[in-house]
């Protein structure tokens, strides 16, 4: 009789006609209360207060409250929504929400629906039961959600009919601190908006109100088929195969990048943008990536604080979605050992309230300067705070994705290309600046145009890259929540501006022509941040050796990774944008380590578990096997030259030995927990993990994948790579 898994093979490989829903048409982003139901429906003096606040990024007035609540209400109402929840992002790097219904008791015992002003601006969660990392006490319960009117609230249907309106919030204790991710986004974002808009009134602009970080993500996810999925204890508990041998085909006959997608899959897709679409997130692009059963969706850019918010709902709706069609979405950096791991590249610009791109090069010398100095001061902020940059993307996942063939290393650099390397080359030298030309690529076919050649290739090994009118940050692994990552990009840029602008200003004050006081500046920071600027291969072991010539630091695990967020340089820069406090970063830097640890400890004890009741007995039951057929073998007197017997023994001592070192790896692995979980000090337990419990998870691993490859496939208990990543 097959086996659970030889089953579900079958069935994939002889597929019952399957049936997909019509996707009812749909209104983009009619499950939103956006501009346009606004206008809709609140007073227009409500309405034009409410604008300021989102647009302008003035104070929320408190006095329409009740007005834009009531709004809401009858406008979630009458699409079937009895519930609302304030929508939060605590320091799990998740999404928290508590349902509360609109209906409420009269004195007289009737029922009515009811959503006041303080109750959207306001709710109160339990605050002790998140990750707070020492700033609440078990018995100090009280924080508080608060409304975001910049990020429109949303309705998330629910199975049954209904839905419940999310209203995005930012969450903090009870006495001010963040809690959460947002808090501290929008605080970068507000120093960013200082700082730029004091750069561009330097320059004459006093017309823009407003400077805005915008960010495009792009994200990478893996699908299996879900009943896979419930036989890999590894993938339900720790997100990634713990054990696995790798396949004979995995990704290297490179066929599956932007091949034609499955039909199983484009259901999926399908299905998941039309949620997206009408929960208002414009998904742009879907295609598969380079390995086996890889793919990446990526919505058009949005003001940072949307776009955090945004890549949130997509991974839930992929996730719900993958359910609904018997898949298990991954979002883990490295589920499949061998192959590709998956990140999310973080692109990143900066906008004026007049829409202007201010990373990209204008069309007057007095525009291609004052790109300059926003170009050099992301420069400055990578070249000062590459290790905050670090911090920021590491995780435990993250590192097993770091410095792999499809993602780079941990070392900070950027990459800017040819023309605008030559171009800060020429003022390093004092040089006259070359006029940018338009780069013409003539492919001498009549049939097909001629195509204008961006100013810089792009160099997808880097960290770091600029990519013609945005960097894109490439490091950012695929689970997690990319407000960490821009919170510290900005506010490091936003003081990279201000030093910058106090420099051209001293200049200034000497009598220097403003030209002339500017590329001064420009110069000064073009030299001291030559050390981050690389143009080439980030995967070699050269460009590791030059990094650390050149004084960068490569920190590879995230138990060390993580001091960077109390260093006191970055700890000082932090307060002065006011983005957060020394408490606040002290205890993100607690519950990080205490989340690394606990991560490695689930992993050690999945793998342990998964080799003593399935490994060890499929490997005794095939040891047993071995055994008989040897001694009915030795048995047969007509067996001539013996070498059946001799396989069969040969077979018996290398499963035998193979056997052992998992005993022994397993055990060593249990002792180095036991020692490690003694440890008190969260910082010297977390560099523990690092240095010992990864690599005996690996060395447990190995005899483990080695016994794969040697019991037969009917005794086997868990779905391999050839199956998972090959069977849809």
């Amino acid at each position: 009789m097959p086996s659970v898994r030889e089953q579900i093979a079958l069935e994939l490989i002889t597929p019952s006609p399957r049936t997909y829903k019509q996707l009812k048409p749909f209104q983009f982003g009619e499950n939103t209360f956006n501009d346009r139901v606004m206008r809709e429906k609140l007073p227009k003096d409500v309405y034009k207060k409410l604008i300021k606040t989102i647009k302008a990024g003035e104070k929320l007035d408190l006095s329409i409250a009740n007005s834009v609540a009531h709004a809401m209400k009858e406008w979630a109402i009458s699409k079937g929504v009895t519930h609302f929840t304030h929508w939060f992002q605590p320091q799990t790097g998740l999404t928290a929400e508590k349902h509360d219904s609109f209906y409420e008791v009269e004195s007289d015992g009737q029922i009515i629906e009811r959503f006041k002003g303080d109750q959207l601006v306001q709710g109160e969660p339990d605050a002790s039961s998140f990750p707070s990392g020492g700033m609440r006490a078990t018995f100090e319960a009280r924080g508080y959600t608060m409304w975001d009117p910049s990020s429109p609230a949303f309705i998330v249907e629910g199975p049954n009919g209904g839905g419940i309106l999310c209203i995005p919030s930012v969450f903090i204790s009870y006495n001010g601190e963040a809690l959460d991710k947002k808090t501290p986004l929008l605080r970068s974002m507000d120093a960013i908006n200082r700082s730029g808009l004091a750069l561009l009134k330097l320059f004459g602009n006093k017309t823009a109100t407003r400077v805005v970080p915008t960010v495009g993500t792009e994200q990478e996810y893996f699908l299996i088929d879900k009943r896979f999925f419930n036989l890999r204890p590894d993938l339900r508990v720790a997100g990634r195969t713990l054990l696995g041998a790798e396949p004979p085909k995995g990704q290297q006959l490179e066929d599956h990048y932007f091949g034609s997608i499955k039909e199983r899959v484009l259901a999926f897709m399908q299905d998941a943008e039309n949620e997206l679409y009408r929960l208002g997130v414009p998904a742009k692009t879907r295609h598969n990536e380079v390995a086996p059963h890889q793919f990446e969706i990526a919505p058009i850019f949005a003001e940072m604080n949307i776009g955090a918010d945004r890549n949130q709902l997509i991974m839930e709706v992929l996730k719900r979605v993958a359910a609904r069609h018997g898949l298990a979405l991954l979002l883990h950096e490295k589920p499949f050992k061998g192959v590709n791991g998956s990140g999310k590249h973080n692109n990143w610009s900066l906008t004026d309230s007049q829409g202007n791109n201010l990373l990209d090069p204008g069309k007057t010398p007095e525009e291609n300067l004052q790109f300059l100095v926003f170009l050099v001061s992301v420069l400055k902020a990578v070249n000062d705070y590459g290790d905050l940059l670090r911090a920021s993307i590491a995780s435990a996942g993250n590192d097993h994705r770091l410095g792999a063939n499809e993602a780079p290393p941990a070392i900070m650099s950027v990459f800017l290309g040819e023309r605008l390397t030559e171009i800060l080359d020429d003022i390093k030298a004092g040089k006259e600046i070359k006029r940018t030309e338009e780069f013409i690529i003539d492919l001498g076919i009549s049939q097909l145009p001629s195509i204008l050649r961006d100013n810089t290739d792009r160099n997808r090994t880097s960290p770091f890259a600029f990519t013609g009118n945005k960097f894109e940050f490439r490091a950012v692994g695929s689970s997690a929540s990319i407000s960490m990552p821009n919170i510290f990009l900005s506010a490091a840029v936003a003081d990279s501006i201000d030093i910058i602008i106090k420099d051209i200003q001293k200049e200034l004050e000497k009598g220097t022509e403003f030209k002339a006081a500017v590329l001064s500046v420009l110069r000064k920071f073009i030299i001291e941040t030559e050390r981050i600027r690389f143009e080439g291969n980030n995967y070699s072991k050269e460009w590791e050796e030059e990094a650390e010539k050149r004084g960068l630091p490569n920190i590879k695990r995230t138990g060390y990774a993580l001091a960077a967020l109390i260093d006191p340089k970055n700890v000082a820069m932090l307060e002065r944008q006011k983005v957060f406090s020394r408490q606040e970063l002290e205890a993100r830097y607690h519950i990080k380590l205490e989340q690394y640890v606990k991560t490695l400890d689930i992993e050690a004890d999945t793998i342990c578990d998964m080799i003593q009741t399935k490994i060890l007995p499929a490997a005794v039951e095939y040891q047993t096997r071995l055994a008989v057929a040897i001694k009915e073998t030795h048995a047969v007197a007509s067996v001539s030259n013996g070498l059946g017997l001799e396989i069969l023994i040969d077979s018996l001592n290398k499963i035998n030995a193979t056997i052992s070192e998992l005993h022994q790896e397993c055990q060593k692995l249990k002792a180095l927990l036991n020692e490690g979980l003694t440890i008190k000090d969260i910082e010297k337990q977390a560099r523990f993990f690092a240095d010992r419990i990864v690599d005996q998870i690996e060395a447990t691993r190995k005899p483990a994948d080695q016994l794969e490859t040697i019991i037969p496939d009917d005794l086997w208990p868990l779905p391999k790579y050839s199956e998972m990543l090959f069977m849809l």
